[in-house]
């Protein structure tokens, strides 16, 4: 195993320790696991424990981790021996009546009920077990261990208490200076806020998707991209043909990815290519990849192959071709100059020479409380951050008001007198305003020009639009400030001359769930490549079982899941253009990369279950005017953008 792979997988950013090194390799023989198995137990039991996959890579929790996977092991191998020692039990032959073979234990074994005797009472069992019974006492109470095991992880540290407040976790394009607070805040605006999308066609109907219009809409988007590969490849009509029909001449055919198999992960043995009902009548053919060194899939994703079907069973594939990617964001150089004049935030000042001062954009994530209280102490830590530091523009992603959250899922909380008059009259808009509201007031009032920006989630209680691609939260009774805009999810606008895409679905967590990989390479950066290249803020089909998501810490457990409505698919592209900014917050570890020019942001949630998380902080530098033609944006060129602990 080369150590390239494992310095690439567990600490990209910082060299590991020798002596964690060796303990990872020991690892990787003893249990005979590849590098990305081993990631991934490591980032199953990051989040369980509530540590930094990064930050928290050391020799006692990599032992840790060690001796975790040395317990399921043999709990694996103990229930194996259980199952088969119970097989060898079962074939023991038996009466027919229920009782021992030749009825010579009658009456004398608790567990054997005497043959044709008749039960009075109704109770089964013989006296002596009734005996055996009555000699029983309480059984012990549970373990600490145990305790901790049912309350799913560690118990839950105050947010006074938390660790490291304000390190930087992350940094990208650190030879850019981070912004210093100005002494007093400008005397305008320095953002414009420019809607990309059209909010108005996500107030569709919820709960009435139609299995016809769905199968359509999955048709289209397969139909859609084989006229971009032929336009973008130059391709003949003919060059085109269905993957599914036998002939030894080599096609180029233009499909979904999809498993045969209904339950379980996408694997090599079960991966189809559907073919849409125009192109292959909506057949499904396995794919053969011998022939193709690396290659990544995952369920839902739009591929062009090239290859044959010579025996009608398979398709052999020799070339996966390249789907191209919208245009990059672009303006006129008067637009930019107009946006440069901007950043100057004074009338008086934009005649100066002087250097503009750069944006400070605020990123954050749900959930904004910790799982056993609703103090959000958090999003008021962040929100002081905001007004502090004079920020342009706070981008929060829901949720806000979390399903997932065990006190709102249950209702076990209580208002203060002040907040209702009447408590049956309060609804979830009341308890948005009396807890969540107050924040974003607070905020706005200190930074008059602080912008809000927030995307709702479909964990949401406060939304009745219960599914994704989402409408806005009616925000009439919510308290909030007129400088706070509530947008739909996803979104796409511009701030300023900066495209930004967001949505709160948690698709990198998912994708990395599902996705079948034959490469090597930034995963990360492979997860988000997919969504550029779909051109798709979730490009997933069908989303992942709820049972593979994080669990919550409601009882049951289960997450809410992805909520997609297929028949609104088209809702979820991207608009025209690649945005030069992209949100898209996971529970996977926050990162900031910029992939295919697009600047990707995870700020990681701003309150973890049972500590504090993190943010990301944006520094963005005056765009440079050069020539009379249409230029790029170049955000990820002039951005600084840290990952920091709240």
């Amino acid at each position: 195993m080369a150590e390239s792979d494992i310095q690439t997988r567990f600490s990209p950013n910082s060299p590991i320790e020798p002596d964690v090194l060796t303990e990872i390799q020991s690892i990787l023989r003893l249990h005979d696991l590849s590098v990305d198995d081993l990631f991934f137990k490591w980032e199953s039991y990051c989040i369980k424990m509530d540590l930094d996959a990064q930050a928290g890579l050391s020799l006692s929790s990599i032992r840790s981790l060690k001796q975790v996977i040395q317990d399921e092991l043999e709990k694996s191998h103990h229930n194996t021996q259980m199952r088969n020692e119970r097989k060898i039990v079962n074939a023991t032959p038996r009466g027919g009546s229920g009782g021992d073979v030749f009825g010579m234990l009658d009456g004398m074994v608790p567990s054997t009920p005497a043959t044709g005797r008749l039960n009075r009472n109704g109770k089964g069992g013989s006296a002596l077990k009734k005996r055996m019974d009555g000699l029983k006492v309480g059984s012990s109470p549970a373990r600490m261990e145990d305790q901790l095991k049912a309350m799913n992880g560690l118990p839950v540290s105050s947010f006074a208490d938390r660790l490291n407040p304000g390190d930087i976790v992350e940094v990208l394009n650190s030879h850019l200076q981070p912004a210093e607070a100005p002494i007093a805040p400008f005397a305008e605006p320095r953002i414009k806020l420019t809607a990309a999308s059209d909010q108005k066609k996500m107030a569709y109907k919820p709960l009435a998707m139609k299995l016809s219009e769905s199968s359509e809409i999955l048709d289209d988007r397969i139909d859609e991209f084989i006229t971009v590969v032929q336009d973008y490849h130059k391709l003949e009509d003919s060059a085109f043909g269905s993957a599914a029909s036998q002939s030894t001449t080599e096609v180029v055919a233009v499909g979904r990815i999809a498993s045969d198999s209904m339950e379980g992960r996408l694997n090599a043995a079960s991966l189809v290519l559907e073919t849409s009902r125009r192109t292959g009548m909506g057949l499904r053919v396995p794919l053969k990849m011998d022939n193709i060194r690396s290659w990544s899939f995952f369920p839902g994703q739009i591929v062009a192959l090239r290859g044959n079907n010579a025996t009608g069973n398979e398709f052999v594939v020799n070339e996966v071709i390249e789907i191209p990617l919208l245009p990059n964001a672009a303006s006129t150089p008067s637009a930019l100059e107009a946006h440069r004049q901007k950043f100057k935030g004074d009338a008086d000042a934009m005649d100066s020479d002087a250097e503009p001062t750069p944006l400070t954009i605020l990123f954050a994530a749900g959930p904004y409380t910790a799982d056993d209280n609703l103090d959000y102490e958090p999003l008021h830590a962040l929100s002081s951050q905001a007004s502090d530091s004079y920020a342009d523009a706070l981008v929060l992603a829901g949720p806000f008001l979390d399903i997932d959250h065990p006190l709102i899922a249950t209702g076990d909380f209580d208002l203060p007198d002040e907040a209702v008059p009447d408590p049956d009259t309060a609804t979830m808009a009341t308890v948005f305003k009396h807890f969540f509201a107050p924040a974003l007031a607070r905020a706005c009032s200190a930074n008059p020009h602080l912008t809000v920006i927030l995307v709702p989630s479909v964990r949401d209680v406060l939304d009745k639009h219960v599914s994704w691609p989402q409408d806005t939260i009616l925000r009439k009774e919510l308290g909030l400030p007129k400088s706070v805009k509530v947008v739909s999810n996803p979104m796409t606008l511009s701030i300023n001359e900066m495209v930004l895409g967001i949505s709160s679905q948690d698709i990198l967590y998912e994708l990395r769930t599902e996705e079948l990989a034959n490469t090597k390479g930034d995963m990360m950066a492979r997860l988000v490549r997919y969504l550029v290249e779909q051109r798709h803020y979730f490009p997933l089909f069908p989303a992942a079982e709820r049972a593979r998501l994080p669990k919550t810490g409601t009882e049951q457990g289960l997450a809410t899941g992805a909520l997609v409505d297929v028949g609104y698919l088209k809702l979820g592209e991207m608009v025209n253009v690649r945005p030069d900014v992209m949100l898209v917050p996971s529970a996977l570890p926050p990162f900031a990369k910029v992939v295919e020019s697009v600047l990707a942001i995870n700020p990681g949630p701003l309150s973890k279950r049972k500590g504090a998380g993190t943010f990301a902080r944006m520094t963005l530098y005056p765009p440079v005017v050069e020539g009379s033609e249409m230029q790029s944006h170049k955000i990820f060129d002039r951005a600084r953008v840290e990952i920091v602990r709240i």
